[in-house]
């Protein structure tokens, strides 16, 4: 499987998220060969959509010659893109977002109904490619805080694309946390091995990979003594 890791967050290597992904991908090793690809995307000179449609009229040509047109081939070439970030303000880092907003020429100004909503219609065969969503963000509970971007991702990719969602996060770079967060990647290997197995993960595993590492209490206390510090 070709698999594309778009990294949102500015931390590049440094993400914690990452590290969550990448045990994801080491679970789907497990089971098969996997041809991985990570870019992140803060390195890359992505304009931001001028709403001028044009790529969605003239055959997929962005009228910006930015990283995008090779970006663009790469998702087209994939069987899997992974979203991976850290949650900002609800939603996505404004780098990956960027990206997010430029995958326009994929398709066209034409639509048609799908279920109770109207999609347009591509201008691309993406029928193969599946999309996954991992996200982590630094508040110690996974309520109220993810919904806004599972809500948009769900939207954009419709299908039940697999998102897991992972909160206190920041303690994956804290090597004295190592004790919860061992365990807890051990699970996300768990949902990388389920999801090359079968395509899919089982709800309870998500559910237990998005449930907090530590007492929330105990975690706000963490971090709050640390703000305290500085």
């Amino acid at each position: 499987m070709k698999i594309l890791v778009l990294n949102g967050s500015p931390k590049r290597e440094e993400s914690g998220t990452l590290r969550i992904t990448r045990a994801f991908l080491d679970g789907m090793r497990e089971v098969s060969e996997q041809e991985v690809k990570i870019l992140h995307v803060i390195d890359c000179s992505i304009a931001p959509c001028s709403g001028c449609f044009a790529c969605m009229t003239n055959g997929g040509t962005c009228v910006h010659r930015d990283d995008m047109r090779g970006i663009l081939d790469e998702i087209v070439k994939s069987d899997l893109l992974i979203w991976s970030f850290p949650l900002y303000c609800y939603g996505m880092p404004a780098p990956l977002k960027a990206l997010l907003d430029r995958t326009l020429p994929l398709s066209s100004m034409a639509m048609q109904k799908v279920g109770d909503r109207y999609a347009h219609v591509g201008q691309a065969d993406l029928s193969r490619l599946r999309n996954a969503m991992i996200c982590g963000c630094g508040f110690p509970n996974s309520r109220h805080n993810f919904e806004p971007a599972a809500a948009q991702f769900r939207l954009c990719f419709p299908g039940d694309p697999l998102i897991l969602t992972v909160p206190e996060c920041p303690l994956m770079n804290a090597p004295e946390a190592e004790v919860v967060t061992g365990p807890r990647l051990a699970l996300v290997r768990d949902a990388g091995r389920q999801y090359a197995e079968s395509g899919a993960v089982d709800a309870s595993l998500i559910g237990e990979i998005g449930s907090p590492m530590i007492p929330e209490e105990d975690y706000a206390a963490i971090v709050n003594a640390g703000t305290e510090r500085t």
